[in-house]
């Protein structure tokens, strides 16, 4: 495949079973393993690390993340 030609959601559905770091509108992170996702890019995460915009962190085993709130994915994880 092309990768030029590679559309959001494909490249979302490669992430599937990976690390990823989400960062949503309010500057919450997250980054979990990618279970799954919808359409609209909600997503479901395993062994989460939710960071406020505090630096608060708060583990959590899985998580359904609403992806309207979502600003970007990056895959393999936060940096």
């Amino acid at each position: 495949m092309d990768e030029s030609n590679v559309l959001p959601l494909e490249l979302v559905d490669k992430c599937i079973g990976s690390k990823v770091w989400v960062i949503r509108t309010d500057r919450t992170e997250f980054v979990g393993t990618l279970v799954g996702f919808d359409d609209f890019v909600n997503m479901v995460l395993e062994d989460v690390v939710e960071t406020e915009s505090d630096g608060t962190e708060l583990h959590r085993k899985n998580m359904l993340l609403n992806g309207r709130n979502v600003t970007m994915i990056v895959p393999g994880g936060k940096p």
